[in-house]
Order: structure tokens, then sequence, then C-alpha cells
């Protein structure tokens, strides 16, 4: 049975009012206690929930405390009442009508306005592996049915009266700090290594050790635990520098002024920190390993700065110190040139494409194309793009390419004959470029010229990229998603963090990294690649597996349940749109 209209106005709740009779049925009725500082506003809660008793026993409970509460059904009506209630919290079923929690959850932190409101599931849906998966969607916290009316209240509290603090450091020039660790929000580093001028100083990358044993040893909420005493144990080491948490198990710091000595000291010094004391967990102490690496202004332009340390930290996984420098690559003459034709190219629409198939293991209609950037030479072979790209990102020429490369995939698909059956491109594609403003209006105004269909476009964001960039990349995404663009996570390995933009980022696709297509992968590989397609099927995602050349790596790749395969197997790249889709692979 639907709830009455929500009311114009937040309801007035009387805090000496009467509980429910389920919650004094339960033997825990509420005392009437203050939810809010002299001084402040009553606690607001909005609750989403479609059983009627349920809301009304929600209601009563909160009421009851103080908090004014208001009620709505249906998910469509979650965020005009958002917008007019401004709750500071939503407690919401995870089951509903027309629309599943998890779901809205996305909606709702899409829109930057409500990004950090803390939504708290309450469900009696006894699945073990749920609260990982409303957690990692963006949840705050997850309760379950039936609970107690003091442990309702006190679970609402405790998330508000966090809220309230960080909305009042807003006020205070504190708001980029993380609460609960000191450190800077990572939005707020990466703009201060933006606006950085000189060439002194360098960023570090400090990535904690074993992340995907201790999440198996401890659960998701004891790893969080270990992150955040990681965290508060960095802000102490930092020696008053700028850091932050970039992804998962890795921290990020700034350091303006450092040389390389320094910087060098500096790692040495946060690795031994990070290890040298225990972090009590479960009534043992943990120890922690660290492995460091380090990339200076000097070497890198601030765009680059993190990307080349990360780069960087590959290396310092296996050094014997797990510590690494970022080395900018040897200067070689053929660079001169390389760079040279590259510019007269973008200068003169120079650059071509190259296609190769993405085929459904079972055969279909659907007809679909990886784009790949081709740099022509004269008479000799075209340059690929794996030896142009990263002579383009070392000199901050990736935005013009990723236009110059979406305007030829574009053409290529407004140049078809109209009754010729639609192609879906899928096409590499930088997340810095894709957050850089004006970039998603400007691929609308292409589309919209060349009369292509914004669905027959996919754009390809590789994992590492996208982890270092999730923050900038959010805004982007949702505006692609608007203008019905699709996106792929390509080079994917399983990884915790990896597997939160799974279910935050609005994908369609996911391209398995070569390491689980290879011939030689190995048994584990195999096994961590089902689990990667399991997670993606739940999510509605499809799977893609790249560069197939063996027949019996297609094989186990389709035992697994993937969707569909490309490379050399299939077809080689060739510089025209033909395949015959309907002829099965395997």
């Amino acid at each position: 049975m639907p709830l009455p209209p929500a009311p114009s106005q937040p309801p007035e709740t009387d805090a000496g009012a009467t509980p429910s009779l389920e919650a004094e049925a339960m033997g825990d009725a509420p005392a009437a206690v203050g939810n809010a500082t002299e001084g402040d506003e009553p606690y607001r809660v909005l609750i989403v929930e479609d059983d009627r008793s349920q809301a009304l026993f929600a209601e009563s409970v909160l009421g009851g405390s103080g908090i004014q509460t208001r009620a709505i059904a249906e998910a469509a009506g979650v965020l005009p009442a958002l917008e007019e209630f401004q709750p500071d919290l939503v407690l919401m079923d995870l089951h509903l009508p027309d629309m599943e929690g998890t779901s809205l959850t996305q909606r709702i932190r899409a829109h930057e306005e409500f990004a950090h409101v803390p939504i708290v599931f309450l469900t009696g849906d006894p699945d073990p592996e749920l609260q990982y998966q409303v957690l990692e969607v963006g949840a705050d916290d997850f309760l379950s049915k039936p609970i107690r009316p003091r442990h309702l209240i006190a679970a609402v509290q405790s998330r508000v009266q966090r809220a309230r603090v960080l909305r009042r450091l807003q006020g205070t020039g504190q708001q980029d700090l993380n609460p609960t660790t000191g450190l800077l929000h990572r939005p707020e580093l990466m703009r201060r290594i933006a606006a950085h001028s000189t060439g002194t100083g360098g960023a570090l990358c400090v990535e904690i050790q074993n992340a995907g044993a201790l999440r198996d040893r401890y659960g998701f909420a004891g790893f969080e635990h270990l992150m955040n005493e990681a965290g508060r144990n960095l802000a102490a080491l930092a020696n008053g520098f700028d850091a932050a948490r970039l992804n998962d198990n890795v921290f990020a710091m700034f350091a303006p002024v450092a040389d390389e000595p320094a910087l060098e000291g500096l790692s040495r010094n946060l690795r031994d920190g990070i290890g040298r004391d225990g972090i009590d967990i479960a009534g043992t102490p943990q120890r922690l390993r660290a492995a460091v690496a380090y990339a200076t202004c000097a070497g890198s332009k601030p765009g680059q700065l993190l990307d080349h340390a990360m780069e960087a930290l590959r290396e310092a996984r296996t050094a014997p110190l797990g510590i690494a420098a970022y080395q900018a690559p040897v200067h070689d003459a053929r660079d001169d040139r390389l760079l040279a034709l590259l510019r007269d190219a973008l200068a003169n629409d120079g650059l071509r494409l190259a296609f190769q198939p993405v085929v459904a293991v079972d055969g279909g209609e659907e007809a679909q194309f990886q784009a790949l950037m081709r740099l022509p030479e004269d008479d000799r072979p075209m340059h690929s793009a794996r030896e142009v790209l990263p002579l383009a990102e070392a000199n901050g020429l990736m935005p013009e390419i990723d236009r110059a490369v979406l305007a030829r995939a574009i053409g290529h698909l407004g140049d078809r004959e109209p009754d010729t059956p639609l192609v879906r491109l899928f096409v590499s594609h930088s997340p810095r470029s894709l957050a850089e403003g004006g970039h998603v209006e400007w691929l609308r105004r292409e589309l919209d010229a060349r009369g292509v269909a914004a669905s027959q476009l996919v754009l390809d964001l590789r994992l590492d990229d996208a982890l270092v960039h999730s923050e900038e990349l959010a805004p982007a995404l949702a505006r692609l998603a608007d203008a019905g663009v699709g996106v792929c996570l390509s080079q994917y390995l399983h990884g915790s963090e990896a597997d939160v933009l799974l279910s935050q980022f609005p994908l369609q696709y996911v391209r398995l990294s070569p390491r689980y297509t290879a011939a030689d992968a190995t048994a584990a590989e195999r096994d961590e690649a089902r689990g990667v397609i399991k997670r993606a099927h739940a999510l509605g995602l499809r799977v893609i597996g790249p560069s197939v050349e063996d027949p019996r790596a297609a094989a186990a790749l389709w035992s697994s349940g993937i969707d569909y395969l490309q490379g050399n197997l299939v077809q080689e790249p060739e510089h025209a749109l033909d395949f015959d889709f309907q002829t099965p692979v395997l």
C-alpha cells in the first residue's frame, strides 16, 4: 500500500511522543533524547521504504527521539525529496518496487550536492555478501531487520553527528581534511599539485603490501581499520607535507620543497615508519609493509607527477629495498623525428585508424570494433599507439590526440551508407582529457554534426588511469552517461579498489587484462578471471577478452563465461569496418 503524499513542509515531531506498538513489543522503547547540540537544528532523516508498517515504525522511533522525518515509498521521489527536505541522512530499504537501493545510491552519489549525505540501508536480506556490495556502491552503513529502536537511534545519530561536523569544517577551512586520518582528500591534493608552479620538489606514492591477503584475513571493516591507522601514521610521518589516500591501499604525498636526496630519505622514513609499530586488530598486532616510489617535479609536469610516481611504484614492489624513483625514458634522436611527425599529423588531420572486431563468442548481429590509432610515415609501416602514446603523454599532447582520434572515429561512423547495419566503435581515451571542462559537450556536438547515435561509441579507459583519477572522472562519466555514450574499463585486473570502480562508474563493458587471456596464463589467473567475469555479470556488465591469439586460451575464456573475444585469433586489425559477425567464434 503506497504511503500518503509527503507533506510540503518537514513534519514537526513531539520529542515526548509515545513510541509505536511495534517498538514497545520489541521491549526496547526509546527514551526521548536530544539529538543536537544547543543552537543546532533538529536532525532530519529521509526514510525510503515501500512497506508502510516499516516506514511508520522508523518514523515513530526516530520522531520519539526528536528527529524530523519524511517518508517516501518509491525511488522516483528520492531526488526531489533530497532537494526539498535537505536531510542529514537517508534511511533506505534495499529492495524498492521501482529500483534497487544500490542503483538508487549510485544515482544519489552522482549528484555533487548529495555526494556526502550519509546513506544507511535497513533490510532483512540475510545474504552475507550483501554488506560488502552495499558499502562498495557508496552507502555508509548496513542495519539488519529487526532492529531495536535504541540501536536505530544510535546508528542514525552517530552518522548525522559526523556529517554535521564535516559541514562545520567547511566553514573553518578544514573541509579538505579527512576527519578520520587527518589527511587531505584526494582532489585537494591533486589541486595543490596542479597549482605548483616551480620545478622544485616531488611526489611520493606509498603502497601497503599484501592488501588482498589483509582483506581476506580481516574482512572489509578490518581492512579499512588498518588503512585508516596507516593513514594516521602517514600523517604523523609526513613532516608537514600534504598527503592523501590515493586509492584502496595507496597513499600519495606532495613535498614541494624537497630535492631528490630529500625525497629518497623521506621514502626510507615512510617505508620504515609504516612498518615500525604493529596495529592492534582482533586482539593481535599487525605490522604493515610498504613499497615507496617518488618522482621529481624537475622531471615531470604537474599533471604527470602522480602518474610518474605510480609508474615507479611498479618497480618498487619488486625492488630489494622496496623503494624506486621514476626514471624518464632515455632520449633518442628517433623520438624527435616521431614527435615532429605526430605534431604534423595533429595539425593536418593525419592520424589514421585500424579496426579489430570485438566478437560475441556465440555469434550474433552485433557489429563492433576496437578503433586502433595509427601514425603514417611516408612508405614505411604505420606507427602503432604503443610507439606514439608515451611520447604524446610526455609532451602534453594527449588531449589533442584524444579529440583527433574521436573525430576520425565519428567520421568513419558518419560516412557509412544509410542502409548498412549500425556499427559500434570502442575508442581508447585518456581520463584526464575526459575530465577537462567542455570535453563531453564537444563530443556531443561532434556526434550531432555527423548524425551518429551516441550508443555507437564506447570510450575505453585504462584501469590504472581510472584509479588515479577516479574522483575527477565521476562527474564527467555522469555527463557521458546522460549523453548516451558507453564506457569500458580496460586492462582490468582484480583488486578491491578496482572492484569498487565496477559498481561506482556507469560502465557497460569490462575489458580484461591480457594477463588473463594469454596462452600461458596460470590456473590461478584463469580462476581469478572467472571471478572477475562473474562479478561483472552480477553488475550487468559485459566482458571482453582481448589479445586472444591461442585457441586454447579462447576456449578457457569461453568456459569462464566471457561475452566477447578480440585478438588476432579472430582477425588482425584492418583499415576497413568489415567482418562477418554472425559466424560464432568458437
